[in-house]
This record gives C-alpha cells, sequence and structure tokens, in this order.
C-alpha cells in the first residue's frame, strides 16, 4: 500500500519495529501515574477481536475522571475476552496501583461483574447508576408502549427532585401508581431506581456533571467510529492498541483544552 501510495517500500521488519516502538508509546501511557481524582467514570464496550481460529467479543473498559480543580482525564484502557468481574477487578485494581486516590463518587451503567469488583477494589465509595441508561432501561418493563412518556415523565421528575427526600417520595409514589397496571415496572422501579439518586449526597452545582456517564458516551461514539474501519481485530493486542492511540490523542486535546467546568470546584 505505501508503495502505491507514497512510492515507498517498507519491509515487514520496519513495521514490526514501528509497531513495537509504538507500544511501548501507549503502555507507557496507560500505565503513567495518577493522582487525586474526585470523581471517576467508568464504561465497557465490546469489539470483535479473533481468537484460536474464533471471533469472539472483547470487552474494552475504559475510565475517565474528574479531579478538585475541574479538569477531566482519560484514566485508563484494558481489552481482554476474560471473565467480567475478573476483567473489572484488574481494571480498577491498576488504577489504584497507579496512585488513583481521594475518590468520592464512581458513575457507570450496572455492567456485569461491575458491582462485584467495585466493592472489592474501591470498598465504601458510594456508586452513581447512570439515570440516561436506567430510564432506557424502564422501557423493558412497560406492559404497552403507550406508557412510554408517561412513565418518562415520572422517572424524569425524580432525577430532577430538588433533594433525596423529594426523589423518594415520588418514587414510591410511582411504584404505588403502577402496582396494578404495570406490576413489572412497579416491581423494577422499588429494585433499581434508587440506585440513581446518590448524587443527591454530592453539591448541587456538580449534579449535572456526574449524574450520568455522558461524557464516556462521547468517547465511545469516537472509538466506535475509528475501529467500524477495522471490523474483526486480529487479536486483542492489536484491539488494546489502537483504542490507546484515539484515548491518547483525546487525553492531550483535553490537557490543552479549557477545564471540564472552568470556575467550578470539584474539591468536595
Amino acid at each position: 500500500i505505501t508503495e502505491e501510495l507514497c512510492g515507498i517500500e517498507i519491509s515487514a521488519m520496519q513495521v514490526s519495529r514501528a509497531t513495537a516502538q509504538l507500544d511501548e508509546v501507549l503502555q507507557e501511557w496507560r500505565e503513567r501515574p495518577l493522582g487525586e481524582i474526585t470523581y471517576l467514570f467508568v464504561d465497557a464496550r465490546y469489539e470483535k477481536v479473533r481468537e484460536a481460529g474464533q471471533v469472539r467479543d472483547a470487552a474494552v473498559l475504559v475510565a475517565s475522571g474528574i479531579t478538585p480543580q475541574g479538569e477531566r482525564q482519560v484514566l485508563g484502557v484494558s481489552v481482554s475476552l476474560s471473565e467480567h468481574e475478573t476483567h473489572w477487578n484488574a481494571f480498577l485494581k491498576g488504577l489504584k496501583d497507579r496512585g488513583l486516590n481521594g475518590l468520592k463518587l464512581v458513575i457507570s451503567d450496572d455492567h456485569t461483574g461491575l458491582g462485584a469488583a467495585r466493592r472489592a477494589t474501591l470498598g465504601s465509595v458510594p456508586w452513581q447508576r447512570c439515570q440516561f441508561h436506567l430510564q432506557q432501561n424502564a422501557g423493558a418493563y412497560l406492559p404497552r408502549q403507550s406508557m412510554r412518556l408517561e412513565v418518562a415523565a415520572d422517572i424524569r421528575s425524580m432525577f430532577t427532585a430538588p433533594d433525596r427526600k423529594t426523589a423518594e417520595e415520588l418514587l414510591q409514589a410511582a411504584i404505588q401508581k403502577y402496582a396494578v397496571s404495570a406490576p413489572r415496572l412497579s416491581a423494577w422501579l422499588e429494585s433499581n431506581l434508587s440506585e440513581g439518586f446518590s448524587v443527591f449526597d454530592f453539591p448541587l452545582e456538580h449534579r449535572k456533571t456526574i449524574r450520568t456517564t455522558n461524557s464516556l458516551e462521547r468517547i465511545n461514539k469516537e472509538i466506535r467510529r475509528r475501529t467500524r474501519v477495522v471490523g474483526v481485530f486480529p487479536n486483542e493486542a492489536s484491539c488494546l492498541r489502537l483504542v490507546s492511540a484515539i484515548l491518547m490523542e483525546i487525553s492531550e486535546e483535553w490537557q490543552i483544552g479549557k477545564h471540564y467546568c472552568a470556575g467550578k470546584s470539584f474539591n468536595y
């Protein structure tokens, strides 16, 4: 390809050497020391990877954070075919081993294995379940789609309540409201929705930022745009290489850009 496009020929050895040098740079970035992070956002997506002649789904775990000074950082990435909890546990432990400290809240969706791993590695750090995904998940428990707007409005009223007490009161009212007309929804609300209320224990000016994983969704959108060209990766290492390069680029853009919340202290 390079010979056709550029009139030069690159040998397999040169490609191998360049790849090895790139891997060193990316590994150094992935393993760099971390510091104080007030809010930690974690998310997962999946990429197709070839393994032993089969195409399998590899989990791509990504973490970002907000410092007490309001700076956002891409903190880490991991790619693995391993079991969910094992992968999450190693990923979170890796962040701690690199110096992550001062954590006040973890924001994520309810990913398989994350809960147990989070409790094992981060102890009693509170968890905020992504409100956006919670609202989406409610749709699976509707007996009829005509209820969608009404239920969405009820859930939205809880998430935009002025405080936890009001949100809990609205939740109890909704549980009773749908107990007969939508019993599966009522049971789901009772079991799940309060996991999106941890945000009420934090300063009002922080809540819009920490109530969802939307900031990571935008990162995942960029990863998806770039990895779509590949389709199926030949192995885990090649997937990690490309995703790391994308995240390193985003991280550098954040560093030279403005603070995520200029003028707002996250030293909670």
